[in-house]
């Protein structure tokens, strides 16, 4: 089973700029192998004929039927709008050139 080392702990929090005290790298060495051990054991298991999954409970999305409708008309939205011209709403610039 591969183990990781404190070095190999050390450039992961490296990687994601943790800063670790000596007790965390040698906790954290501790726990991520007890998990990496987890994970060989579920390797083990005989998945033949078991479907793939993303999700604990079968999940289904529930969409509405795409119906056109009417909309507002652009004057009645438009006559909300702080500031509009041409038919079209006006804001303020945020990339400057």
């Amino acid at each position: 089973m591969p183990r990781l080392s404190i070095e190999e702990v050390e450039h992961v929090a490296w990687l994601a700029r943790l800063r670790l005290s000596e007790a965390e790298k040698q906790r954290l060495t501790g726990d991520l192998n007890t998990i990496l051990a987890h994970f060989e054991r579920l390797q083990q298991l005989d998945t033949t004929g078991v479907e793939g999954t993303s999700h604990a409970v079968p999940m289904s999305n529930r969409y509405r039927d795409d119906e056109p409708r009417p909309s507002l008309p652009r004057e009645e939205f438009l006559r909300e709008a702080p500031d509009a011209r041409d038919a079209f709403f006006v804001v303020p610039r945020i990339v400057e050139t």
